[in-house]
């Protein structure tokens, strides 16, 4: 945000926007913490667009309705539970009764807003000749008739397609060891949780660039 924020102000743009791509919970070590910075900066300006990731929609699931198969088990809800005071250890869950128990403490300990939050995320998002999602989109598919399960999660046939789209989706969800650019798509996960570089990329007019910290 910092970088972010630096470049605004070198660039003075006439206007800006600020999208985030989702997966704002699990693995990090503050994911309640991420929730309230972002509730603070929607509240702040409605130019700070968040949309939903697959691992916030997890999330939501597994408070709804807990599972010891899913996501948010499985792939670093442990640290987005340890975040609001809540343990949650997977070998341990060997009963309904385990899960439940862990399940009540943790919809007890998030705060309503952060619910209201991750359930009011958009999926998508469009700007020019941009289009935004966490994941990507199903190529021959309308941008704007695309399945939300696929803009949460697709990976192939999207990220192995050429196939010329209406607009240049931005997505996260596949790591990669620097943003990737091609015709059609520009992937910017480049996997922060375990390499400790988180990149932005910046667009302004026919201009593009990238900002990153540093691994």
């Amino acid at each position: 945000m910092q970088k972010i924020e630096e470049d605004i102000a070198r660039s003075k743009p006439g206007d800006w926007r600020i999208i985030f791509l989702g997966d704002y919970v699990d693995r990090g070590p503050n994911s309640s913490g991420v929730i309230d910075r972002l509730i603070a900066l929607q509240g702040a300006d409605s130019r700070y667009i968040m949309l939903a990731g697959n691992h916030d929609v997890e999330f939501l699931a597994f408070l709804d309705h807990p599972s010891s198969d899913g996501v948010f088990v499985n792939s670093g809800g442990n640290a987005a539970a340890r975040s609001y005071g809540v343990k949650l250890n997977r070998a341990k869950l060997k009963t309904d009764a385990d899960l439940d128990q862990v399940h009540r403490k943790l919809v007890a300990a998030v705060p309503s807003a952060h619910v209201d939050f991750l359930k009011g995320l958009r999926h998508a998002v469009s700007f020019g000749d941009y289009f935004f999602c966490h994941a990507g989109v199903r190529p021959g598919t309308s941008l704007d008739r695309q399945d939300p399960d696929d803009l949460l999660w697709m990976r192939a046939p999207f990220l192995d397609s050429l196939m010329p789209l209406e607009k240049v989706v931005v997505h996260g969800h596949t790591i990669s060891a620097k943003p990737e650019e091609r015709i059609n798509r520009i992937g910017i996960d480049t996997g922060a949780y375990r390499t400790g570089r988180l990149t932005a990329l910046v667009i302004d007019g026919d201009h593009r660039a990238f900002l990153s910290t540093k691994a």
